[in-house]
């Protein structure tokens, strides 16, 4: 990115996994893995995902696709290859990274958030439509989209070896005619033998409308449809996906 990383994705990247666990992602996972599989013309068996992070969604996908995770962060890249070393990890950004091969499937998860402009995404796009295989499958799964976007604050986190993380998160639309919203942190950090401490972390995210994604999709080549998902957490939480075919002629 042109802009520093938040700090999550690099100086505090070995605490990622006390923030939000791979087990956590089970049912999301296979949510997505039925999406893939019911849109591309036949099973994919071969899946590249941009922005894969600390490999979370990865960890589930590995078992039925053989998966090239990419990422701009080299720190998260590292704690992904640990966590699944059975795949490939390349790293770039989503915008501009270029693999000179083409997979079934292209999966982008939550890392889209941070494309903040249409030029951005409209990038991302098309690094996932050169990527993507004739007849075969991109599906993005951004946080938002501008229709369904709400202030909200969470909060979770989760012990380790010795050591312990806590976390809240407030998201707000700090510029409601733009394109962005802000994600902001505040992490408790808890290490045997030290003081616990705390440390402040600030994400601005990108925020588009339906229409402008659907345009987007079409502008680089795709065939793209909106798919409504439930997912069955307290309370349930309802996103937006984007399903997009390449034409296979």
């Amino acid at each position: 990115m042109d802009e520093p990383l938040p700090r999550l994705y690099t100086e505090l990247a070995p605490w990622f996994h006390l923030l939000t666990a791979p087990s956590e992602y089970d049912e999301e996972a296979e949510v997505y893995r039925q999406i893939l599989v019911e849109a591309a013309d036949v099973p994919p068996g071969t899946l590249l995902e941009l922005g894969s992070g600390g490999g979370n969604i990865a960890s589930y996908f590995k078992h039925h696709f053989a998966c090239t995770l990419t990422d701009v962060s080299g720190e998260m890249l590292a704690i992904s290859a640990q966590l699944n070393p059975e795949c490939e990890h390349v790293q770039g950004d989503m915008r501009s990274v270029r693999l000179g091969r083409q997979f079934d499937a292209v999966f982008v998860h939550d890392a889209v958030v941070y494309m903040r402009t249409e030029d951005d995404l409209r990038q991302a796009m098309t690094t996932a439509y050169v990527h993507c295989r004739p007849g075969g499958v991109a599906v993005f799964a951004p946080d938002f989209v501008r229709e369904r976007f709400t202030p909200r604050t969470m909060h979770g986190g989760h012990d380790g070896d010795g050591r312990g993380l806590r976390y809240l998160e407030w998201d707000r639309d700090a510029d409601p005619a733009g394109t962005s919203y802000v994600t902001e942190y505040a992490y408790l950090l808890r290490e045997a033998g030290r003081p616990t401490r705390c440390e402040y972390d600030t994400h601005v995210c990108g925020l588009f409308g339906r229409g402008d994604w659907l345009r987007l999709f079409g502008e680089v080549g795709f065939r793209a449809t909106v798919r409504v998902v439930d997912f069955e957490e307290e309370p349930v939480e309802t996103v937006e996906v984007f399903v997009a075919i390449r034409p296979a002629v």
